[in-house]
């Protein structure tokens, strides 16, 4: 895979409402960003592997795990409301600034421990095999929305009742976000503002191996995953 020059980018910030220090926090006797540095650094795709970060511990241990921090983030994309784009546009132009230009790039989140060699390798692929903007990785809904109920008043009632009787078999599949990483054609992004409505190749993964970690009881959860899935 030699289509241009290619950078992950690891975001993980200091602040953390729900889970204190859940960028750092220990993850099946490991730092949890450490799995995400780890998968990036061995699928040899990259010629960068980098942490953004405000954080001089989360800077610290991702240097020891291998990653470079070429400078710590700004006050404005460090904020509660900064966006993944911002951040990423403080990248690039940053590498700009030092004549380094890349062509496709990967956001991995710091607390993806799912994240494998092998999807990143397969997501830059597929990325550049169907020329889309981004790439994304999703996992479809285990129950289907169409059958999904609302609440008015004091009672229940279907969102979409034409739906009530059908077969889930027999209806279209949904897919969300699993949020575990990015993988984008830099000019693309640059183009769209950081925006996609269009060419996002879909990346399926299932269900064993998506987990969102919002809360202690979440974290728990993931952990018996990812046990799972290195039996797997």
């Amino acid at each position: 895979m030699n289509q241009g020059k290619k950078i992950a980018i690891i975001t993980a910030r200091g602040g953390s409402k729900r889970i204190p220090r859940k960028n750092i926090k220990e993850f099946c006797g490991r730092p949890i960003i450490e799995y995400s540095i780890e998968a990036a650094l061995n699928a040899r795709v990259y010629d960068e592997v980098m942490v953004s970060t405000d954080d001089e511990t989360i800077a610290e241990i991702s240097r020891k795990a291998g990653a470079n921090i070429p400078f710590m983030r700004s006050e404005q994309t460090s904020g509660d409301f900064a966006t993944t784009a911002e951040v990423l546009f403080e990248v690039f132009d940053w590498y700009k600034n030092q004549n380094k230009v890349f062509d496709y790039a990967s956001c991995i989140y710091p607390t993806a421990p799912f994240v494998t060699v092998d999807k990143l390798r397969e997501g830059m692929e597929l990325l550049i095999k169907k020329e889309g903007s981004i790439l994304m990785p999703v996992v479809k809904y285990s129950y289907p929305p169409q059958r999904s109920m609302v609440k008015h008043g004091d009672f229940l009632e279907s969102k979409w009742p034409e739906y009530y009787n059908s077969r889930s078999q027999d209806l279209e599949a949904f897919y969300h976000d699993c949020g575990q990483f990015y993988c984008y054609d830099v000019k693309k992004f640059y183009a769209c503002s950081g925006r996609f409505t269009k060419e996002i190749v879909p990346m399926i993964l299932p269900e064993l191996e998506v987990q969102d970690i919002d809360n202690e009881a979440d974290w728990k959860i993931a952990e018996m995953k990812y046990k799972l899935m290195l039996e797997k």
